[in-house]
């Protein structure tokens, strides 16, 4: 058969897109591997399947039956997705069935894009000093505030600015749950406007019933505070937007900003299924209800790559969210080894390492000169945390999970200045404003450090 020159260059074409795409998913599946040869953690005897887009219930059924696995859930169906793929689905394989076999029984079939293992991850905290003293919120400071310190977010330096954050601006906490009566929190804790009833429907037809203020994915259910053990997720919440000049506690970085629950992580962390579903619930809160979410954080880490998590997160990309992470608390150069979510190589991922309050790298933090995109303060950070008996108390803790969510506020801070931001220019607007610091040359990207203390109106909308 005699083919136009055009038709022979498409066909050649196309046989490069298909086998660099085959060689991209080799390089995938072999660093999963290397991920479980490390002894990452996961879900026994679970796995994460993606299907092609032309299989069906009946031919998943099939290639299931293969290795004797059984469908758990479908974590994305593909009458829900914008791309072209078909349905995640976790599955639970045989007992004694090696995952690494597994992978290999389902992505053997041209109907699997790929197989992974349904990872854990926890989160990046460690222990702290117990000190009461309220007032020393230094990564709240700057070198110009009183008081001061050269090396904080600068955050106070923006509110004296009256460089103030939007009601309008929300930020998805994806981490444990958060006391959503907290005396520094309440006033900014999302209220779902389409099923802020508890009434058992699911008034927004998002499949949660009565999320009024988010969604417990360990739990499965509408519970997004479970008493003290939700300390980790507390915190966070606070460094991001507790309430500013309300006479008591403490002050987040964008202290407006709404806080909406997404729980994945339980007293023995979270898994790699419920991330996903976490972060689809924010990037479909979005699509649905058009409310103006920024960013995400997530000051949680472990497993290995995912192709699965890597996916969710682009999506969350193509609804303009960023993804702010937390390199973790390893002391790993993520340049040689590296570690998720952080690493993900997505235009809205910011992965964020800890500094003290001298301008020095944290001991405990993860870097990397070409993979972490900035420093923020993690050493010694007090916040919010629930106390026993429902009451609201503060305590200080350290970790890239207290680092990350001084970006994120930065993140709600600059697009309450400039309403029309894209995800992309609230990521370069972050990079653009941070301040090089000598003593994380060759840690972090550009050897920055989060500086919000110039934050001002900056772009015009259309």
């Amino acid at each position: 058969m005699n083919r136009s020159p055009s038709a022979v260059l498409a066909l050649i074409l196309a046989g490069l897109f298909v086998t660099s795409s085959a060689t991209a998913q080799s390089a995938q599946s072999l660093e999963v591997r290397q991920n479980l040869r490390e002894g990452r953690a996961h879900v026994p005897e679970q796995l994460l399947v993606q299907f092609r887009a032309n299989v069906d219930d009946a031919q998943q059924a099939q290639v299931l039956g293969r290795l004797n696995a059984n469908r758990i859930e479908a974590l994305v169906r593909r009458a829900n997705r914008s791309d072209s793929k078909g349905d995640l689905v976790l599955v639970r394989v045989p007992r004694g069935k090696a995952i690494a076999d597994a992978m290999s029984v389902l992505e053997a079939d041209g109907r699997v894009e790929f197989a992974e293992p349904n990872w854990l991850y926890q989160t990046q905290q460690v222990a702290n000093p117990n000190d009461p003293n309220i007032g020393n919120l230094w990564g709240m400071m700057g070198a110009t505030t009183s008081p001061a310190n050269p090396y904080g977010s600068g955050a106070l330096a923006a509110w004296n600015a009256g460089q103030l954050c939007n009601a309008a601006v929300h930020v998805g906490v994806i981490d444990e749950g958060l006391m959503i009566t907290h005396n520094d929190l309440k006033a900014n804790v999302w209220l779902n406007a389409l099923d802020s009833t508890i009434n058992k429907r699911d008034d927004d037809a998002n499949k949660y019933v009565d999320d009024t203020n988010g969604w417990d994915f360990a739990g499965r259910n509408r519970t997004v505070y479970d008493g003290t053990a939700d300390d980790h997720g507390t915190h966070v919440a606070g460094t991001i937007a507790a309430s500013a000049n309300n006479g008591t506690g403490v002050f987040g970085v964008c202290p407006t900003a709404r806080l909406i629950s997404a729980k994945f992580l339980g007293a023995t962390g979270g898994s790699l299924s419920n991330a996903i579903l976490a972060v689809d619930y924010i990037t479909n809160l979005k699509k649905a209800q058009k409310l103006r979410i920024v960013a995400t954080n997530n000051s949680w880490g472990g497993g290995g790559y995912s192709q699965g998590l890597y996916d969710a997160i682009n999506r969350a990309n193509t609804e303009n969210i960023l993804f702010i992470a937390a390199a973790g608390n390893s002391n790993i150069n993520m340049d040689v080894s590296n570690q998720y979510p952080a690493g993900y190589a997505l235009p809205n991922v910011i992965a964020v390492a800890a500094i003290d309050s001298s301008g020095n790298r944290a001991s405990f933090s993860n870097y990397g000169a070409t993979r972490v995109h900035i420093g923020a303060p993690g050493v010694n950070i007090l916040s919010t945390l629930p106390g026993s008996s429902n009451t609201s108390t503060y305590n200080y803790y350290s970790g890239t999970s207290m680092a990350s969510p001084h970006v994120a506020g930065a993140a709600a801070l600059y697009a309450s200045l400039n309403p029309c931001a894209t995800a992309a220019q609230v990521k370069s607007a972050i990079l653009a404003h941070a301040t090089s610091t000598a003593q994380l040359t060759g840690l972090v990207i550009g050897a920055r450090r989060l500086n919000v203390a110039s934050f001002t109106s900056e772009l015009t909308c259309p």
